[in-house]
């Protein structure tokens, strides 16, 4: 009777976690209609972002917004993904006993620091530093990028150092029994036996990055302009969504649902072709 009652629980919950996913495709889809229909495949390759006036619906493209969130983003995996590696490794095999508890707490109280308190740090820091060595005011890709790196690698860092903790001492001890070196060790059998959960890492760092918002907003320069080089002003789909849908009407509103759709399956699609790795890698 019980098992009856909790394979019913969890089919419901399962079922639940669908519908919630369903019903956010929905009301993006049903809301952004307008501009699908009007703008259709043309969205993602115009950069103009042009409200109307008076009878005039605007004209409206999403391929700068879209931009900025690809290049800033690959910037920020660029270069957490190494250095979040590095951190685990030096956690699990490296570090001495007495630095692993305070470093660790470390690592997960950056995770617990709000998002807009990155952005302000990274304004009055990091900004200053890019406009000493590229020049221009600071604000742009690049320190948008830096920033998102720093935001990120603690949730990466956790879960590849917990990935790599699952490693048998068997399989190291008779590696080492081997005549292995510790960096043969942590190349040829921690890494690859923690594979899934290091990529796992890297997608959910992913995920957070494409949808960070306030910190992106203090740094990125929040301006309509295609980025000709990494330190140049720009824009993301959070960012315009944040500084533009309390005021946006009609078409314009419509357009931001669909820039919402474009970030929505960017992430399914990014989060589906992970999980489809997985399950290929499993059988």
């Amino acid at each position: 009777m019980v098992g009856q009652y909790f394979s019913r629980f969890s089919f419901v919950s399962a079922m639940f976690s669908l519908a919630i996913l369903t019903g956010i495709f929905a009301v993006l889809a049903i809301y952004a209609w307008d501009a699908i229909d009007i703008f259709r495949l043309q969205f993602f390759t115009s950069s103009e972002w042009k409200v109307g006036v008076d009878d005039e619906g605007g004209y409206f493209g999403a391929l700068i917004p879209i931009a900025g969130t690809i290049f800033s983003t690959f910037i920020a995996m660029i270069i957490a993904t190494p250095v979040a590696i590095g951190i685990a490794i030096f956690l699990t095999e490296v570090a001495p006993q007495f630095m692993i508890r305070p470093v660790s707490i470390s690592i997960e109280l950056l995770a617990a620091i709000p998002s807009i308190i990155y952005g302000m740090w990274g304004l009055f820091y990091f900004a200053p530093i890019i406009q000493s060595l590229f020049g221009g005011s600071g604000i742009g890709l690049l320190t948008a990028g830096i920033v998102l790196a720093i935001m990120i690698i603690p949730f990466m860092a956790a879960i590849t150092r917990d990935s790599m903790n699952t490693t048998p001492d068997v399989l190291k001890e008779s590696a080492y029994a081997l005549g292995a070196t510790k960096f043969e060790v942590i190349k040829d059998v921690i890494i690859p036996y923690a594979k899934a959960g290091v990529i796992g890492s890297i997608i959910l760092a992913l995920g957070r990055a494409l949808g960070e918002t306030m910190a992106v907003a203090f740094l990125i320069g929040s301006v309509f302009r295609y980025p000709e080089k990494i330190t140049d002003a720009t824009t993301s789909i959070p960012v315009v969504l944040a500084n533009n849908f309390a005021e946006a009407i009609d078409l314009e509103l419509s357009s931001m649902f669909y820039l919402a759709l474009i970030l929505f399956l960017i992430s399914f699609m990014i989060i589906f072709i992970a999980k489809f790795y997985f399950l290929g890698d499993k059988k």
